[in-house]
């Protein structure tokens, strides 16, 4: 009896550990579609990284604190070469899980403009399309302590 206990046990907890390691990459997938898409100027990669009705808080270049959706936001992006390195480095810092919710952190420099990010994300496992973001904001931070990390 207490060996089929623990092994119910053991396999209870590996597929609990399974479950998040398998989200946690779908996240990164999701993440990594919006990093690499706004690095890149690749507008669909951006665009499939959100829900279609998510909401980005960002302070635009006048100072105004406003909403955009995924569509606004990408059209930053239009005067861009597509597919070419625009300078926007991206590192992904923390995600955290919790059922079908999560939490992430990211790092986007552009040294050139001697710029630091932090952008966080809240995302959702919605279902038939899996993990998007759904929300976004972003500050600018000191680009002086800036550490380049092993990307």
């Amino acid at each position: 009896m207490k060996k089929t206990l623990l092994a119910l046990i053991a396999v209870l907890f590996a597929s609990v550990l399974y479950s998040q390691s398998t989200d946690a990459e779908e996240i990164r997938i999701t993440l990594n579609d919006y990093i690499e898409g706004s690095s890149y100027t690749k507008i669909d990669q951006i665009k499939k990284a959100f829900a279609h009705n998510a909401t980005l808080y960002l302070t635009n270049k006048e100072g105004e604190f406003k909403i955009y959706t995924p569509q606004e936001y990408t059209g930053f992006f239009k005067n861009r070469t597509p597919g070419k390195f625009n300078g926007r480095v991206g590192k992904i810092l923390k995600i955290e899980i919790e059922k079908d919710i999560a939490t992430a952190r990211a790092e986007i420099v552009i040294p050139e403009r001697k710029s630091r990010y932090i952008d966080l994300f809240l995302l959702k496992n919605i279902d038939g399309a899996g993990w998007k973001i759904i929300s976004k904001t972003a500050t600018q931070t000191d680009y002086s302590g800036y550490v380049e990390h092993d990307r």
